[in-house]
């Protein structure tokens, strides 16, 4: 298994802290490949990724954090089980959420939108044609050597959110190990403002072939108009399981291969 050995929890006082070591970006052209192939192979591994995670259930913990200097003055937090019922479907069931304790933001649709769909950020092929997507260089991030991408929305539909940042593809994988950015737009309205923080996320490698999201963490000053209000969120996503009943098929006591039929008692 290839990990992100770098991504690091230290726990202390309910805070975690997670970071990666990172060499000199390196600016230079990519070797034996364009920059072009390099996204049109890491778009499609990103598509298959996407249709593999819809079939694991994980458990979601998240927490957003208020500070008054290095103080916690107001916390929301959220821990989901996303599982299947029995007709398959998947359904996520609430198995932690304690009264929130904010005070100078609150938790609105959006934000519970970007944290389902685009905290995990997956770049498809089907999707590749919203961004404008530049090569930066290659970096090592750990154990990973990695081609460097700046991402961008081509345009900003009314009603729809997208992602800018950068984002680190392994080079031997070809998907997205790493994410730093913002969910964009701000919206901003006579009703009031919604900011988004800038954060990180990180991915590990489940089953030996897909790249995950594990961590999420956001360390941000949201500037309002009225005020300035420092946030810390942290989302770690566990638990990673497929999902898919494992029959056996057994006659008098020994198993059978699913292709063959057990020998009928009547003559």
């Amino acid at each position: 298994m290839r990990v992100l050995r770098g991504i690091a929890v230290l726990l202390l006082a309910f805070t975690s802290v997670a970071f990666a070591r990172e060499g000199k970006l390196d600016p230079s052209p990519p070797v034996g490949i364009t920059p072009a192939e390099i996204i049109r192979r890491f778009a499609a591994k990103e598509k298959e990724f996407k249709q593999a995670r819809d079939n694991y259930t994980f458990r979601q913990d998240a927490k957003m954090q208020t500070l008054e200097g290095n103080r916690v003055d107001g916390e929301w937090r959220q821990v989901i089980d996303v599982t299947f019922d029995n007709q398959g479907r998947r359904v996520q069931q609430v198995v932690f959420a304690p009264a929130p304790t904010l005070r100078r933001i609150g938790v609105t649709r959006e934000d519970l939108d970007d944290l389902e769909n685009r905290l995990p950020f997956v770049l498809t092929s089907d999707e590749i044609g919203d961004y404008e997507i530049e090569y930066a260089g290659q970096q090592r991030v750990d154990e990973l050597d990695t081609y460097v991408f700046d991402v961008r929305p081509r345009r900003i539909e009314k009603n729809r959110r997208y992602f800018e940042g950068r984002i680190w593809v392994d080079n031997l994988d070809f998907q997205i190990v790493k994410t730093y950015g913002k969910n964009v737009p701000d919206i901003k309205s006579r009703s009031g403002e919604n900011l988004f923080p800038r954060f990180t996320t990180y991915r590990e490698q489940i089953d030996g072939k897909y790249w995950f999201p594990t961590y999420t963490r956001a360390d941000d000053t949201l500037h309002f108009s009225n005020q300035d209000v420092d946030i810390r969120m942290i989302v770690r996503y566990t638990d990673y399981k497929r999902f898919g009943a494992d029959v056996r098929i057994t006659y008098e006591g020994k198993e059978i291969p699913k292709v063959e039929q057990p020998p009928s008692k009547n003559p």
